[in-house]
């Protein structure tokens, strides 16, 4: 199955005024999900024990924080994140951040 990285297709699972995430659960055991992250805003942050996420940013810039450090992000950038370690992504710039992240299992957050 072959995706548009800028539409995963899928379902809207949370749209606020922060954020719009989609959602696409074609694969049996892995979710790959979008996030348009608004300027000024940023994710809620979370960890989820038993699951790994892989984070590629796609356009725009800001900032992600895993457990306590915080280092810059912009497209083209990849991002490891181990089982268990808190992570949020922060956008602290004028243009909205989009980022696509696959992990597996089913969404516990």
């Amino acid at each position: 199955m072959k995706l548009d990285i800028l539409d995963i297709g899928g379902e809207v699972v949370k749209d606020d005024d922060r954020y719009v995430v989609k959602d696409n659960v074609a694969l049996n055991n892995l979710v790959v999900s979008s996030t348009d992250l608004k300027p000024g805003k940023s994710t809620s942050g979370h960890k989820h024990p038993g699951q790994e996420e892989v984070y590629n940013f796609v356009r725009g810039e800001g900032k992600m924080k895993i457990d306590e450090d915080i280092f810059p992000v912009k497209k083209g950038d990849v991002i490891l994140i181990e089982d268990g370690k808190f992570h949020q992504v922060i956008n602290d710039s004028r243009e909205n951040l989009y980022f696509v992240c696959v992990f597996d299992g089913s969404r516990s957050h």
